[in-house]
């Protein structure tokens, strides 16, 4: 019975009530600013944010036909899958002084913990003695998550075999925001959001109002994936798959390719971070999100919600949209979410705004689904750091009929300044931007 009570009652002051932060206006935004000091990603592309952003810059595409190995029957269709069977040593080594065997967790927990052990180290804060004693915010995004790993189970099951309870109990204790607690064994607020496409910009969105509203003091936001048969067959199902590595804004583009990975960023006050003298990687100056109410898995034609949202985060950062000049699109590669998305561009001005690029970078991570937030931010922060984008990878004509130019594969420009946006379109309807800024050099 206190199995039971330990692992599903709330954790004390664990209950966030944003209404209890003061609003946006009413707050100076020096003192609100959150800054970004670690950054942590892993992909297809690569297995830290270095090896992602070289295949991004690179225009690379890793995509391949699934391994039976990992689950059977393999996709119908080429996934960005991450090759080698060790990637969660940077983890291993930086996590070394908790007690927690990393090789028993679940492949999308190993995922968020390999990006998060980056994101620390690069934040300095590796050495977990230096979280003791801070409120630490976990805000994780997922869509599957570990759900549709206990398939061999059910099959079982059901063909009347004895079963061992052993993965009922690994199910009813896999939250993930719990779990990556446990682990780092920290304590303050936590969550998994599960907002399909968007969770990982949302979740970074939250952890946002959680610093700004002085919940935490640190906070480790971002999204993680596995690839998943259920996963891959449901989006062939929908007739949005491609068999060829996806092409986002091509005009031959036909489909997207699911992916795996993780993306985190660690976000901390501005202030508590110049104080304990932290590199600072930029700032998360705003976050929008708003919905269309449209279609169950189609976007609004228009992208009205994702236009909502972005007037939203450029509000909440104290922008103009002049002042963007770096997007990063979600860019997925189907016909439907490429046209909405930059319409809703268009519709919003960005359509005669050559000082500001737009590119997809699922063209070399492929559709992270929960991660691709996480991800997309970290490469954003790492555009503007750079001063430079690529184009977007498999985008070499792109569709006349589109109504904003994008960046081509075979394109690489420099930016005119240091604020961009990442953006996600979710099923459901569900439209966030995240406003970010990058560090000077």
């Amino acid at each position: 019975m206190s199995h039971w009570k330990e692992l599903l009652s709330p954790l004390e002051n664990n209950h966030v009530t944003l209404q209890d932060s003061p609003s946006r206006q009413e707050r100076n935004r020096a003192e609100d600013a959150v800054a970004v000091t670690g950054l942590g990603c892993c992909s297809a592309a690569g297995q830290d944010v270095f090896a992602v952003r070289q295949s991004v810059d690179r225009t690379i595409a890793c995509c391949l036909m699934g391994r039976a190995d990992l689950f059977s029957p393999c996709p119908v269709a080429p996934v960005f899958m991450i090759e080698g069977q060790d990637f969660l040593a940077p983890a291993r080594k930086s996590l070394d002084r908790l007690p927690v065997h990393l090789e028993t967790l679940n492949r999308t927990a190993a995922l968020a913990m390999t990006a998060i052990a980056e994101a620390l180290r690069q934040a300095g804060l590796d050495d977990p003695a230096n979280l003791r004693g801070k409120k630490v915010g976990i805000a994780l995004g997922t869509t599957v998550g570990c759900t549709f790993l206990n398939e061999g189970y059910y099959k079982n099951w059901k063909a009347g075999h004895p079963q061992d309870d052993g993965p009922i109990f690994d199910y009813l204790s896999s939250n993930l925001a719990e779990l990556v607690q446990h682990i780092l064994q920290v304590a303050g607020p936590r969550i998994v959001i599960t907002n399909a496409c968007a969770s990982g910009t949302d979740a970074i969105g939250l952890a946002l109002e959680w610093l700004r509203g002085g919940l935490c003091d640190i906070a480790l936001a971002g999204g993680a994936d596995s690839l998943s048969r259920v996963a891959c067959h449901g989006f062939s199902s929908l007739m949005l798959v491609s068999k060829n590595p996806c092409r986002p804004f091509d005009a031959a583009r036909d489909g997207l390719n699911l992916g795996e990975g993780a993306g985190f960023l660690v976000m901390e006050r501005d202030a508590s971070a110049r104080a304990r003298q932290a590199a600072i990687s930029g700032w998360v100056r705003g976050y929008g999100s708003a919905g269309d109410a449209y279609h169950p898995t189609a976007p609004h034609p228009e992208g009205r919600g994702l236009q909502e949202a972005i007037n939203r985060a450029a509000i909440d950062a104290g922008i103009t949209l002049a002042d963007i000049r770096f997007i990063n699109a979600h860019g997925t590669g189907t016909q439907a979410n490429d046209a909405a998305e930059l319409t809703a561009l268009a519709c919003l001005g960005f359509a005669d705004r050559l000082d500001c690029p737009v590119v997809s970078t699922k063209g070399a991570t492929g559709h992270t689904l929960g991660a691709a937030g996480g991800i997309e931010a970290v490469l954003t922060l790492c555009a503007l750091n750079a001063g430079t984008t690529s184009g977007t990878t498999g985008c070499m004509n792109q569709d006349p009929k589109l109504p904003l130019n994008v960046l081509t594969a075979d394109e690489k420009i420099r930016l005119t300044g240091r604020i961009g946006m990442s953006e996600s379109l979710a099923f459901g309807g569900g439209n966030s931007a995240l406003i970010l800024e990058g560090s000077p050099s």
